[in-house]
């Protein structure tokens, strides 16, 4: 059992890995090797210093109100012990896991240890970065063929199924509450 993640960087409280307030474990190693890359010197598993599961666990849980996202690299490279923690973040707490891979949401399901830590993501971010595909207007995504996978509601359905977020939600549908005393609107 591999109980050990090599760790470029941890970045706590960071809102551009996915919704909200997030720590980002941010991993070395890498097979895609995707032309245009952000983070090259992500690809070689050898930059980053080993970090024990327990002690990534206890960075974590010492961040009271930021969910969890798995980057990289590639988490995928080390699925194994990815899902080791993943696993105790679900089961211990009530944070949400993203994980971005460059490999896609299928790949992933037909290996079976890219299929353990699948079971304890609440999105995958997945796909390549495609440099011709390159879209900064895109949300928590690079390029354009890149999607958010919902994963539990693929996993239970037996096929892919997006991921819903609308960073401004219609609030139309709510009743004004009216402050007689002082006639105003809340």
């Amino acid at each position: 059992m591999i109980d050990k993640i090599s760790v470029l960087k941890i970045e706590d409280d960071t809102s551009v890995d996915g919704p909200g307030l997030r720590t980002s474990v941010y991993c070395a190693g890498c097979d895609n090797r995707c032309k245009g890359c952000q983070n090259p010197q992500s690809w070689d598993i050898n930059n980053g210093d080993y970090v024990s599961v327990d002690e990534l666990f206890a960075r974590i849980t010492g961040n009271n109100f930021s969910d969890v996202t798995f980057t990289g690299g590639d988490p995928m490279c080390q699925a194994g012990a990815f899902a080791q923690l993943a696993k105790r973040i679900k089961s211990e707490t009530d944070k949400t896991v993203w994980c971005y891979t460059g490999y896609t949401y299928e790949q992933c399901l037909s290996d079976e240890t890219k299929r353990e830590l699948l079971f304890y993501v609440d999105v995958l971010v997945d796909g390549r970065f495609v440099e011709e595909e390159k879209d900064e207007s895109l949300l928590f995504r690079g390029s354009r063929n890149q999607r958010l996978v919902d994963v539990q509601k693929s996993l239970a359905k037996g096929e892919p199924v997006m991921y819903d977020y609308n960073p401004f939600p219609d609030f139309e549908h709510l009743t004004p509450i009216v402050d007689k005393k002082y006639s105003f609107v809340l």
